[in-house]
Parts: structure tokens; C-alpha cells; sequence
């Protein structure tokens, strides 16, 4: 599954690799208004504070089969191990207190730069180190029940539950017979659960050396909202000396887009905010388009923040590519058929005026994109069709 990724391959360069500090990243120039009535506090230790409201939206309003060995190359000859990128896997315990994996996920969650998904993937690492159970049988229990402990912690974030199946699958393939003793076979499982952590950590990295080569100067590019890997993929690009300029739309209902043209500003790269109503109007333009996903379906469509699919109608009438940059663990084993056939994930909407209680408001706060939309996904797997998406989802599960 992994092994043909290019960060399996950037782990053969750990022994030769010298360790240099990373700058800590800036803050905001601005702050983000949040529309949001809690807490960061009250999200992390309670996934619903308020009735239908989906926890994972409430996390981004807190933080807001083409493959060469050119890019390849390029991946590992730009990416090296940094012991600052992953950190201390028993830093998250808390000494003197019995073991939660809730605990334990929402402590590396806090984590601004750290997906949903990779805190659940380091939090089920921790199941295994902490683990008290004497046979593989016993141990394969737990971690499941720890898995599904995860999933249900917030029903609507695929991310979350694509991360915690995928582990799953990853680091129990190994099997006790393997080895004389359970300790042994138990220490493998660490070794494993740690590689994959590592492995989803990178892949942000490795997505934007392989977006490179679609970014050319003088291009305009669309985004929409904030996407992490997005704006790494744009950061690479201008500390790469690229010239370029970005159309970041508002990003409604989190205005989450008003975060990414301030940090975009602070690159010196040229950015426009729009609001979102404006994008037919400015789509020609552009260039290319460059979404993120919450999802990664197996039609080789996206789920993603309300607006990426009548952005993608919008590009596909006028001849427009659009990119998807999604990292492998956003793989899911979901099939939607159409925009309600999927579990709704809803976020409070501030109009700034009284709504009538008669007014019915939509507050899903995420739609589904079909592939037919879509040109090509960016993924640490290497750069796919939408097409190629179901023979990946299949390798990753066998």
C-alpha cells in the first residue's frame, strides 16, 4: 500500500539526513472573526456543545495515476526528516491518569498544523504503547473498540474515520505468528503504528513538491477557503520564487478564506478576496483552480466546504482545471450518489441580522463534487485522475 508512495521512499534517507530548525510560523496578521458562540475549550471536550452541530466544523473555526520519477526525485530530494515535524509520541500522555483515547486524541489536536485525522492516527499509536492486553487477540479488541471510540467521537468527519480504517488496516497486518512471543509481535505494531503516523505527517509536504510543476509564473490561480495543504502547496510555490496571483473567495459559512488571503499577504504573493457569489464572475480570469477535500470518495469525487462544487461547474463550462490536493488518509469508502447521499455535516450561519423563525436556513456546511469536474488530484501517492482513485482505494485495503 505504502510502499510505492514517495514518502516511503524519503525514509531511506533518515541516517543521512542533518536535522535543521524550522521557523515557527507567524500569527495572524488580522484576527479571524468567528461567528462560532464557544469556546476552543468546550470543542475539545465536548464534540457537540450544540445540537446538530458537527465537531469537525467546529475544529476548522478553532484553527482554521500519473506519477514520474521526476517528481518523485523532486519530492525526496526537497523533504528530510525533522525531529521538530513529529512530536514525542509520550509527550501526550499525562502522567498519573488513566488512559483515554479521547483524551489522548484531543491533546495532539490542539495542534493548529496537525490534521484531525493524523491526532486520531497518533492517539491509536498510543492505544498500542499503553496496552495491557497479553495476546495479539486481545490487543487487535482494544484497539478496535479505541477505533470506534474515534469515529463515533464525531460522526461527520470523514477524514477522521477514512484515518482510523486505514490504520487499522495498515498496522494490524501483521500477524503474532510471525514472531516467538506477543512482546515482540507487539513491539512490531508500535514500529508500525509510528511509521504510519510519520508517513501521514509528510504527506502535506510531499503533495506540494508534487504540485510544483503545475504552477507557472504568471498564472492566476482560484482557491476557496482555507485548505492546509493548499496553502502549503501556494507557500511552496513562492518561497520558490514563482510569480503568481491568487483569487481567494470569502469562504462562507466560516469565512475561513478571509485566514488564507492573510496569510498569503504576509508571502508578499498578490491576492484578491472575493466573495464567493463572485466567481463566475472572474473565472476568465483564471488559470487553474485549486480545492482541497474533507473526502476523497471512491468515484474519484470530492467532499469539501460548501461552494467547491458550483466553483467546479463554474471551471468545467469555461475550460478551467481543477486540482484537488487531498492527502491519502482522506481516502474513503463512501459512494455518493448525490449531494444529500451523505452524512450532513452542519455550521451555524451568522447573517448579521434577525432571522424570522418562519426563514428555513441550510447550515450543511459541505457538498460533493463528481469527478467529472475534476482534472486531477494532488496526493502523496503521486498525481491521479479521478479515475485512478478506486484502484488506489483498493490497494490501500487489501
Amino acid at each position: 500500500m505504502w510502499w510505492r508512495s514517495p514518502s516511503f521512499i524519503l525514509d531511506k534517507q533518515q541516517s543521512d539526513t542533518v536535522p535543521h530548525q524550522r521557523k515557527p510560523p507567524d500569527t495572524l496578521a488580522h484576527p479571524l472573526p468567528s461567528p462560532l458562540p464557544f469556546s476552543m475549550e468546550d470543542t475539545l471536550q465536548n464534540p457537540n456543545p450544540q445540537n446538530n452541530i458537527s465537531a469537525y466544523y467546529q475544529t476548522r473555526a478553532a484553527h482554521h495515476a500519473v506519477v514520474t520519477g521526476d517528481w518523485l526525485a523532486q519530492a525526496q530530494a526537497a523533504i528530510g526528516q525533522d525531529p521538530d515535524d513529529f512530536p514525542d509520541s509520550t509527550a501526550a500522555t499525562v502522567a498519573g491518569k488513566p488512559f483515554s483515547v479521547i483524551d489522548e486524541f484531543n491533546s495532539w489536536r490542539k495542534q493548529p498544523e496537525l490534521a484531525e485525522a493524523v491526532a486520531a492516527i497518533r492517539a491509536l499509536a498510543a492505544v498500542i504503547r499503553n496496552c495491557q492486553a497479553t495476546t495479539m487477540m486481545e490487543l487487535e479488541i482494544e484497539l478496535k473498540k479505541a477505533s470506534d471510540s474515534l469515529k463515533s467521537w464525531d460522526t461527520t468527519s470523514i477524514s477522521l474515520t477514512a484515518g482510523c480504517d486505514l490504520f487499522m488496516r495498515y498496522v494490524t497486518r501483521t500477524s503474532a505468528l510471525e514472531y516467538e512471543d506477543f512482546d515482540s509481535a507487539k513491539s512490531r505494531l508500535i514500529e508500525r503504528a509510528e511509521k504510519f503516523g510519520e508517513i501521514s505527517c509528510k504527506a502535506r509536504r510531499i503533495i506540494a513538491m508534487l504540485s510544483q510543476d503545475f504552477i507557472f509564473d504568471g498564472c492566476t490561480i482560484l482557491v476557496h477557503g482555507f485548505s492546509r495543504v493548499v496553502f502549503e502547496v501556494l507557500k511552496t510555490a513562492a518561497q520558490s520564487k514563482k510569480l503568481f496571483r491568487v483569487f481567494c473567495t470569502e469562504g462562507r459559512p466560516d469565512r475561513s478564506g478571509l485566514r488564507l488571503s492573510n496569510e498569503l499577504a504576509k508571502l508578499d504573493v498578490p491576492v484578491k478576496l472575493l466573495i464567493d457569489s463572485a466567481v463566475a464572475y472572474t473565472m476568465d480570469e483564471v488559470d487553474m483552480v485549486f480545492v482541497g477535500a474533507d473526502g476523497v470518495v471512491e468515484s474519484g469525487g470530492i467532499i469539501n466546504m460548501m461552494g467547491t462544487f458550483q466553483i467546479a461547474l463554474v471551471a468545467h463550462s469555461m475550460n478551467k482545471p481543477v486540482y484537488v490536493a487531498a492527502e491519502s488518509y482522506k481516502f474513503a469508502r463512501l459512494y455518493p450518489l448525490d449531494q444529500k447521499d451523505m452524512v450532513p455535516a452542519l455550521c451555524p450561519i451568522d447573517f448579521g441580522v434577525p432571522i424570522p423563525s418562519k426563514v428555513e436556513v441550510e447550515t450543511s456546511a459541505r457538498d460533493y463534487t463528481p469527478p467529472q469536474y475534476l482534472t486531477l488530484l494532488f496526493t502523496d501517492l503521486g498525481v491521479l485522475t479521478p479515475s485512478v482513485v478506486s484502484d488506489e482505494l483498493i490497494q490501500l485495503y487489501l
